[in-house]
């Protein structure tokens, strides 16, 4: 997906998404701020990974980023203190998720370990330099000496099973 294909999306998709936006925060200006802030994280995220879902990949960037502003909002209003500073009341960790979210997030990582173990070595070293290290098509590409874009259509590939493989071994609802 191309830069022109965000703006495109994003202009299509900017006042649904500074609508869902001020429905969270309640306050026109930090919605604001979150919209542009959702677009320069998500012009980001291309640079290195295509997205093919642009649209919702969106939304669920701007969701997220209300959310962290809402609970470093909640954070501080707990603070009693004013004379705490600004980065101890940031550096608090957000509250640890429900024993549910972490049963449910477990088996994910599991199901997760099993569909990269089915992967061949090399798509397992892409992946893990991708998606654990961070590193981008071009690093990834120099260091395992290939193209980029063979890296960029063996992470998708890999998406792909990973999916499949996730999907597969879930149980039934």
């Amino acid at each position: 997906m191309t830069s022109s294909n965000l703006d495109r999306v994003f202009i299509c998709q900017r006042a649904p998404l500074l609508r869902t936006l001020l429905k969270m925060v309640k306050n026109a200006s930090i919605a604001e701020e979150l919209v542009q802030e959702t677009y320069l994280r998500v012009a980001r995220s291309q640079r290195d990974n295509p997205i093919d879902y642009l649209e919702p990949f969106l939304f669920q960037t701007g969701r997220n980023l209300a959310l962290d502003h809402l609970r470093r909002e909640r954070m501080q209003s707990r603070t009693m203190l004013d004379d705490v500073p600004h980065e101890v009341v940031e550096s608090v960790p957000a509250p640890a998720s429900s024993s549910e979210d972490s049963l449910h997030a477990a088996r994910v990582l599991q199901r997760l370990g099993t569909a990269v173990e089915q992967l061949s070595e090399r798509q397992q070293r892409i992946f893990i330099l991708s998606r654990l290290h961070g590193k981008g098509a071009a690093e990834i590409a120099a260091e395992l000496g290939v193209s980029a874009s063979t890296v960029q259509k063996e992470l998708k590939l890999i998406m792909a099973i990973c999916i499949t493989l996730i999907e597969r071994l879930s149980p039934p609802e």
